[in-house]
């Protein structure tokens, strides 16, 4: 399948982004040092919804890849419009996947863009780009084996040196992490008015199309006010998420609903300003919900579980997506109708589950065979613990 400045005064330790969390988790596992100092405290109810909302958020990046990528590119002839139901209860939660992951990055990154600038640039900028580069370079590759997923891919120098730089690729998450870091520290004076505003206004003229947005620059765009906002309004988060109850998590929900309803009947989703507005009150219902579920311990544990360590899913999930695409595509297109019956409803949970399953286990074969360099920069954890 997406960390704010915070105010000045010292503040309890909190779980940091997701890369220095799985490359603490990694070293530790070789044996080089220890993750301990940097891990969330066990039971930690901050961290717990928090992560479970990470958790929520990488399979919903996942689900939609699945679907728009694999599910709806098969020929389907059932006779029944399943395939346009999965595809357009995918688009209900686009204001709310990415701008909440941004949202919940921004909280974990309140600590670290406190931190000097030579560990800032070190251990997250150049981490974040570290990762971009080398997993871009391996997409690449990958992709090239299945030319029939549709998705954005590097056929030339010249395509592969634009995702490097001004077009980010499928990876944009990590890309969009780096330059967000980056105007966080620029910024860290400025009075905060003063650089939400902007960020807003940016949102919504790329939501609007008043700008050029091809690739993924439209996502890099529009979801930086929710980074920032993670990281300037961490405090208030908290405070809500701590606080969350049953009524408030009606009254979101709804909101959230009737949000979708009006923009879907007036066609305001390119309208000025509508799109944020749309993903503000989508981010306010997830870490509702997420406060909510995290007091079920039964559901929120494995997904909070799996909100630590997306990193691993979000840079392996596509490759993997793709050869299973390669291998699936004519096969479940060549079915007869009465077997496509039975697979169609749930062909995208399972094949979702299936994607991040493998994900997992090409992440742990990785380090088994000690290639952690793919997950974190080398070093970094050197500097970052001498700043």
């Amino acid at each position: 399948m997406i960390q704010q400045l915070s105010p000045t005064e010292s503040r309890p330790a909190e779980p940091e982004p997701d890369a220095p969390r799985v490359r603490f988790r990694h070293r530790q596992r070789t044996g080089s040092t220890s993750a301990s100092a940097t891990a969330p405290a066990a039971g930690s109810h901050r961290a717990q919804w928090a992560d479970a909302a990470k958790g929520v958020c990488i399979i919903l990046v996942v689900l939609w890849h699945v679907v728009v990528k694999d599910y709806l590119q098969i020929d389907w002839h059932i006779g029944v419009p399943v395939p346009g139901f999965w595809g357009t209860l995918g688009e209900q939660f686009l204001p709310l996947r990415m701008p909440l992951f941004f949202t919940i990055s921004g909280v974990f990154a309140a600590n670290a863009a406190q931190r000097p600038w030579r560990v800032v640039a070190r251990s997250r900028i150049a981490g974040f780009l570290y990762l971009y580069a080398v997993w871009l370079l391996i997409h690449t590759v990958v992709l090239a084996a299945a030319p029939e997923l549709p998705t954005d891919r590097a056929t030339s120098a010249l395509g592969l040196l634009e995702q490097f730089t001004i077009t980010p690729s499928n990876l944009w998450y990590l890309y969009a992490l780096a330059l967000y870091f980056t105007i966080a520290k620029l910024t860290r004076r400025v009075p905060r008015a003063l650089v939400l505003v902007p960020a807003a206004a940016l949102s919504a003229v790329a939501a609007a199309g008043l700008l050029d947005t091809p690739g993924n620059r439209a996502g890099l765009y529009q979801n930086l006010i929710f980074f920032l906002a993670g990281l300037y309004l961490r405090p208030q988060i908290q405070q809500w998420a701590a606080t969350a109850t049953r009524r408030r998590l009606l009254l979101t929900s709804g909101g959230y609903v009737l949000a979708l309803a009006a923009m879907a009947a007036t066609g305001a989703q390119q309208w000025f300003g509508v799109w944020p507005a749309v993903s503000v009150v989508a981010v306010i219902f997830g870490i509702t919900a997420a406060a909510r579920l995290s007091r079920c311990s039964a559901l929120s544990e494995p997904l909070a579980r799996l909100g630590r360590i997306t990193l691993p899913i979000y840079v392996i999930h596509m490759p993997v997506l793709a050869l299973l695409h390669r291998l699936l595509l004519a096969p479940v297109s060549g079915l007869g109708g009465s077997a496509q019956g039975l697979i169609v409803l749930g062909y995208p949970i399972l094949l979702s589950g299936l994607v991040i399953a493998l994900s997992l286990a090409v992440h742990r074969g990785l380090l088994a065979a000690r290639a952690g360099w793919l997950f974190a920069l080398p070093g970094s954890r050197r500097v970052e613990a001498a700043g």
